[in-house]
């Protein structure tokens, strides 16, 4: 059943469901796994995972438990390519369509895309 509210524990599942599909996604899962492994449940991605979660909860909440930068670790990640956040965001709105009533999904789908529109930009891919 789709959540038709926010909250932090519909977001964890929404963090774990998209996740789970990147490992298995041939474009966008070897960079993931390049850093973290292929196991979600190792020590790499527990952090991870929590950090996710935290992160999309101060942008749909205003929940203050995220303390990061989401940009700089992208720095470092190699050859990312338009093709790779493309395909993130493809994974990403076919989660939030399972994980939510349309009407959410497209919130989150709204600042998704806004987010990898200034990674690209300041990434400097075109």
């Amino acid at each position: 059943m789709q959540a038709n509210t926010i909250n932090k524990e519909n977001i964890e599942t929404m963090v774990m469901t998209f996740y789970k599909k990147v490992l298995q996604d041939d474009i966008v899962g070897p960079f993931f796994i390049a850093k973290l492994g292929d196991d979600m449940s190792n020590e790499h991605w527990k952090p991870h995972l929590k950090l996710l979660v935290d992160f999309w909860a101060s942008i749909a909440l205003g929940d203050p438990s995220y303390r990061g930068n989401p940009f700089a670790p992208h720095m470092y990640l190699g050859e990312l390519k338009r093709e790779t956040f493309e395909q993130w965001l493809k994974l990403f709105y076919a989660t939030l369509d399972e994980v939510y009533i349309p009407r959410i999904a497209d919130q989150f789908k709204e600042r998704s895309s806004i987010i990898a529109g200034n990674f690209m930009r300041n990434l400097g891919i075109q």
